[in-house]
């Protein structure tokens, strides 16, 4: 299974002409001429720029690997603007998986008959598709009768099997990285994809997502900062959740911050001020705040407030690695480089 999963990998990241990536000087003399000789591994997008092939490759290989581009979306001191513009479309713009599938979905998580018993006005085209789940919006209908604008969020299905293949493959690698690399043993590459391991698979379970955003909205209740969308945790199972719909604009859409005129000193000070609170007093913090999960409200831009959503990833630090990074950051702050080294 981890061979054939390596070549299909090898085969996508030519068949969207990906080699270009490598600079000429790391490639072998054979290498072009034994990619030209395959005439199954030509291009299929010649007249795309590399950055849209590159999005499109990731998209393909599946959640693992658009997990991968989303975290290289946001190393904008690394990658041009032209490869960074098309990762930042794996945030929240992955292709989505049939509506009515997701509908059947959600009908046996919450052994509903008919959706349209739980929720009016069902949205089966979905707000917003990731790597590893989408979201639909709806009306929750609730004991007292009252309608609630919610959305649904819904894990792929099949997703595991897929993930788990990706997962051995990346073991083995990672063995042969450690035995054979001259800096194998002290990046210890095991260790890294034992932990990507556990944080990836934590994401499929939504049951544990709706306790981390509860524990994070307890955390700021009341914050002029930050706002947790409210989760109906009674119907919320492994693969579905269902939480209070937010309106808000996205961080990264600095133009429509601007024009319903933002407080953007006041929103960068705030956005601090919520890293610090996290980690520092709570020693709990959400851990995958990319630019698609946080959105800024609507209501009074010259107090602005940041939402959050996606808790599915979180992190908790000791005494000790919490004194560690004080002094790291006091030793930024006096320009005392010699200390951080």
């Amino acid at each position: 299974m981890r061979i054939s999963r390596f070549y299909h990998i090898q085969k996508t990241l030519l068949q969207f002409g990906l080699d270009e990536l490598i600079p000429p000087q790391w490639q072998p003399w054979y290498a072009r001429l034994f990619r030209r000789s395959l005439f199954w591994l030509r291009n299929r997008h010649p007249q795309q720029p590399v950055g849209v092939r590159l999005r499109l490759a990731l998209q393909s290989l599946g959640p693992v690997w658009v997990k991968f581009g989303q975290m290289l979306s946001t190393r904008r001191d690394l990658f041009p603007p032209h490869l960074a513009d098309e990762l930042a479309k794996l945030q929240d713009k992955v292709p989505p998986f049939d509506g009515a599938q997701a509908q059947q979905l959600i009908e046996q998580a919450l052994e509903l008959e008919d959706i349209a018993k739980l929720f009016s006005g069902f949205e089966q085209t979905p707000l917003a598709s990731a790597s590893i789940a989408q979201v639909h919006s709806a009306r929750l209908i609730q004991p007292d009768g009252n309608l609630a604008d919610v959305v649904i969020k819904v894990i792929r299905p099949d997703i595991r099997q897929q993930i788990l293949a990706d997962l051995a493959l990346m073991e083995t690698l990672a063995d042969a990285a450690a035995r054979f690399l001259p800096d194998g043993k002290r990046l210890r590459p095991r260790e890294v994809v034992s932990e990507y391991r556990k944080t990836i698979l934590d994401e499929l379970d939504l049951q544990r997502e709706a306790a981390n955003a509860i524990q994070l909205r307890r955390n700021f209740d009341n914050s002029d900062s930050l706002y947790i969308p409210f989760v109906y945790s009674d119907y919320s199972r492994p693969n579905v959740m269902v939480m209070e719909r937010i309106y808000g604009i996205p961080v990264s859409d600095i133009a429509a911050l601007q024009a319903q005129g933002t407080d953007m000193e006041l929103l960068a000070k705030r956005g601090v001020e919520v890293f610090f609170t996290q980690v520092f007093r709570d020693s709990f913090f959400h851990a995958d705040m990319h630019p698609g999960n946080i959105f800024v409200s609507r209501d009074n831009p010259q107090n602005p407030k940041y939402i959050g959503i996606d808790c599915g990833i979180v992190g908790t630090l000791n005494a000790e690695d919490k004194r560690y990074l004080a002094e790291n950051f006091v030793a930024f702050f006096n320009r005392d480089y010699k200390k951080v080294a």
